[in-house]
């Protein structure tokens, strides 16, 4: 931890800068050293041509998720390499629940898993991220 910030204090500070997850709809529920718990609710501007919800909501959702975990310690930390695998459709109306666990936090990397299940408790993405630490603060 840099600068005596708790992690949510950091987070904090990061959704109040964060336009696009306020659009999102996107609400914190825990945050802990390394880790990042939120959620959101589709809604219909999200969905795409074939009826259910862009891939790109899922993985704007895991995405910050990711970004609330590896900043947190309030060391300034960028996205180097991301993937994601669908396991299930997501429809209108559904709550997401985006989890992102540190798998390995060095001192110039990180690496995070983030699990992303429906209201049912079904998993319906599964994220991995490393992040690169630049050795600067966020606030």
């Amino acid at each position: 931890m840099q600068t005596g910030q708790t992690p949510q204090t950091v987070v904090d500070h990061m959704m109040k800068h964060d336009l696009f997850s306020q659009w999102l709809g996107i609400d914190v529920l825990e945050i802990k050293t390394g880790y990042s718990k939120i959620k959101m609710t589709v809604r219909p501007e999200m969905v795409n041509g074939f009826g259910i919800v862009h891939g790109g909501i899922a993985f704007s959702l895991a995405d910050s998720a990711f970004a609330f975990a590896c900043n947190n310690r309030n060391n300034l930390s960028v996205a180097l390499d991301t993937s994601i695998n669908f396991t299930k459709p997501v429809h209108v109306d559904d709550v997401l629940v985006a989890e992102a666990r540190e798998i390995h936090n060095g001192r110039s990397t990180g690496l995070y898993q983030i699990i992303i299940n429906n209201q049912h408790d079904h998993v319906v993405a599964i994220f991995k991220g490393t992040c690169f630490r630049t050795g600067k603060t966020l606030i």
